[in-house]
């Protein structure tokens, strides 16, 4: 058995394979479901942001969780495996969960250091708790992760000096627009990423802050929040027209803003598309009048002073390290105490019903001598058991620990 960690982030793929199959939140219990009805598939968690689309099993064998896993994503989204194949990668055992923390710290994000990727997690872990795919093998995994993602950023000065993409998003709007405290902006989208930076924009003190949304509901809870206005998706093109910045996150599967939605303007627009898939199309380029910018420019802007960040990145490393440790004693104290305490008692046991033997043949020994002949054998077994115990428990968590705990298991028949 091992943890197994298989995804596709801004690194490993390019942005246009990523906005190919990244999924929707609805469609993750249908993931999980798929990942979790092969036998060889303990337990399952998927998260899937802007930035990356990753899967968690605790799996019986490695090379068939990854092999299901990659299956299951090409199923699911709908592209080949031979085409995203190669972009996949793939962490077992120990390495599994230095990931899983590093990205829960922010230290894997496209923004180093940014603070949302942690509510995604919380997010994600909840929706395979609520399926019933996180149980007593993943969960205990997730909730120490999140909880060192909380530690670094309470703890360490990445947590000070870290910006969301939504506070990028809003400083690069007033970089290129000197201000926004006389702009009209429209937000399109209300899910996470868009309420963040709806939430940004409002503390940025912009002149008009415009939300739309397809469900108006969710546009006027946001409305409502930042002291914007809502706006029903259908006037969406004279929203555009209205706007001298446009900054659109809604998670929609194809574009929504194209060129044939504008007429000719007068004034530059700065249009910011920050989802995955893009939502807005590549044909907006040719109206001259339109600074686009996407995602890797403001991953470029984001990391342009990032040195202190990489100064606090180290400390938060160190402090990864440390919870890792705890964790691993954690689960050192779950998974391989009991195995071990089931290895003594039949040890014991045995140890015992040969000393039950051996009292019918040697009736003349004293109770001296046979306190000092179970004194003995006691500590036989204590001596012949102690390498083992101490191998399984100094590599418990790792992929050496699994084989380990599976070889003891077979060899002395431990159910």
């Amino acid at each position: 058995m091992t943890y197994l960690a298989v995804g596709l982030n801004h690194r490993s793929a390019p942005p246009e394979l990523l906005e190919a199959v990244t999924l929707p939140a609805e469609v993750l219990p249908k993931l999980l479901h798929e990942l979790t009805a092969h036998e060889v598939v303990n337990e399952a968690v998927v998260i899937s942001t802007c930035n990356r689309i990753e899967v968690y099993l605790h799996a019986e064998r490695f090379h068939d969780g990854f092999r299901i896993t990659r299956d299951a994503l090409s199923l699911l989204t709908g592209v080949s495996a031979d085409r995203f194949g190669e972009h996949l990668y793939v962490h077992h055992a120990s390495e599994a969960v230095e990931h899983l923390f590093n990205v829960t710290a922010g230290l894997d994000s496209i923004v180093l250091g940014e603070h949302e990727i942690l509510g995604q997690i919380r997010s994600s872990w909840e929706i395979a708790r609520t399926e019933g795919t996180c149980r007593s093998l993943l969960n205990p995994l997730f909730e120490h992760a999140v909880q060192a993602g909380r530690k670094v950023r309470s703890d360490t000065a990445i947590g000070e000096r870290t910006v969301s993409l939504a506070h990028s998003a809003v400083e690069l709007a007033n970089d290129r627009l000197d201000d926004l405290a006389s702009k009209s902006v429209l937000v399109i989208g209300t899910g996470e990423i868009g309420a963040s930076v709806a939430e940004a924009l409002q503390r940025s003190g912009v002149h008009e802050l415009v939300c739309c949304n397809r469900t108006y509901q969710s546009a006027q809870a946001l409305a409502d929040r930042v002291g914007g206005t809502a706006q029903p998706f259908h006037t969406l093109p004279s929203l555009l027209q209205a706007a001298d910045v446009i900054i659109t996150a809604t998670g929609a599967a194809g574009f929504v803003v194209d060129a044939s939605m504008f007429t000719d303007r007068t004034n530059r627009v700065l249009v910011m598309d920050l989802a995955v898939p893009r939502d807005v199309s590549p044909d907006v380029l040719a109206l001259n009048w339109i600074d686009l910018l996407v995602l890797a420019d403001l991953q470029a802007f984001a990391n342009a002073n990032i040195s202190e960040r990489q100064v606090a990145a180290e400390d938060a490393r160190h402090l990864l390290d440390e919870e890792m440790e705890r964790y691993r004693r954690t689960i050192t104290t779950a998974e391989v105490e009991p195995l071990l305490g089931s290895l003594f008692r039949a040890a014991d046991a045995d140890r015992r019903a040969e000393i039950d033997r051996l009292t019918k043949h040697h009736p003349a020994l004293t109770p001296e001598q046979w306190d000092a002949v179970d004194a003995a054998t006691k500590a036989v077994v204590a001596k012949l058991l102690h390498g083992p115990s101490a191998a399984v428990r100094s590599a418990a968590g790792s992929h050496r620990g699994d084989r380990l705990a599976e070889a003891i298991r077979e060899l002395f028949d431990l159910s």
